[in-house]
């Protein structure tokens, strides 16, 4: 019998354009969604009667209980490797195969560049004043050469950050938890004494880090008042990293010269969200990843994925 496979969030209606999921003809049936679900019935309700799921990076939670009201659910498919959202100790109480796709590094990186160029030279606001008949020239850019860019991270996003900061003659530095001056030193960069030395110093501050226990609300507002009223903010990470509150009022007050940020505590943004209308932002609908090669590289093996899964033989397991 032909197994159905439901596409989450395909908000551009590309996921099967981009893959050849013509593979899994006469096996299974693909539908790709370009809603987003919002809420856990109207999830289970549109899943009901489906084998498999490709779900998009963390943005769908799957925890026990949705899990449980899909006793038809298979196989599971995430875009990465690594999903904090999907409850796999229940998925292997049901049964269920949880998977995941490789992801590029290179995606991230070239979008934390535009929105440092965007806030520096306030692309924005003179494009939009030309394209408006607005006022020619109205904002004085910032440099960047010979400024300090201070990462918090230096993984493979970060050290890819880093490199196009040396490339611009910046003073790179960087800092977490765990980084050493000679993991730093293999990258080209010096590590920051600390996490407020580097905040205080920097004149872009930029978060690569991986969420988790320690890096859940790096950046409060203790943080966010080190930093200088002319150096600006940039997130691609994760919301939860930085504080919202904090960030929203010390953009509304002005304390830092601005913000670029990719990712938000609720998404898709609701219309009537704080974050759509804040002043000295620049915000994007969590960009990072949406590229035409990875998603080849999601899709592609989404299809590999489910191949492998029919034949018995599942690939890329999460663990």
């Amino acid at each position: 019998m032909q197994l159905r496979c439901a596409v989450l969030d395909d908000f551009q209606g590309v996921a099967t354009t981009v893959a050849d999921w013509s593979r899994l003809d006469g096996r299974v049936e693909v539908v790709s969604f370009r809603e987003h679900f919002t809420d856990e019935d109207a999830l289970a309700a549109a899943l009901a009667d489906f084998d498999i799921v490709v779900t998009l990076r963390e943005r769908v939670a799957f925890p026990g209980t949705l899990l449980r009201r899909l006793p038809g659910l298979r196989l599971l498919i995430a875009s990465g490797m690594r999903n904090s959202v999907i409850d796999r100790a229940a998925a292997a109480e049901l049964g269920i195969t949880v998977c995941g796709t490789q992801s590029l590094s290179t995606p991230p990186v070239e979008l934390t560049w535009a929105l440092i160029l965007g806030l520096a030279r306030g692309l924005v606001s003179e494009s939009t004043a030309l394209r408006q008949g607005g006022p020619w020239q109205s904002t004085v850019g910032a440099d960047l050469h010979g400024r300090r860019l201070g990462l918090l991270g230096l993984g493979k996003i970060g050290s890819r950050v880093a490199q196009v900061g040396l490339a611009f003659g910046m003073d790179v530095v960087a800092w977490s938890p765990n980084l050493t001056a000679e993991r730093a030193g293999e990258v080209g960069v010096a590590l920051a004494p600390s996490k407020e030395d580097l905040l205080a110093s920097s004149d872009v501050v930029s978060v690569h880090l991986a969420l988790g226990e320690r890096s859940r609300g790096l950046l409060g507002a203790p943080e966010l008042a080190l930093m200088k009223p002319t150096a600006y903010l940039v997130n691609t990470s994760r919301a939860a990293i930085v504080d919202q509150e904090a960030l929203l009022a010390a953009l509304h007050e002005g304390r830092i010269a601005g913000a670029g940020v990719d990712v938000f505590d609720i998404e898709p943004l609701p219309a009537d969200h704080p974050m759509r209308t804040a002043p000295r932002l620049l915000a994007t609908p969590h960009l990072g990843y949406v590229s035409r090669g990875n998603y080849e590289t999601y899709y592609g093996q989404a299809v590999e994925d489910i191949e492998a899964f029919l034949v018995g033989a599942p690939v890329r397991l999460l663990g």
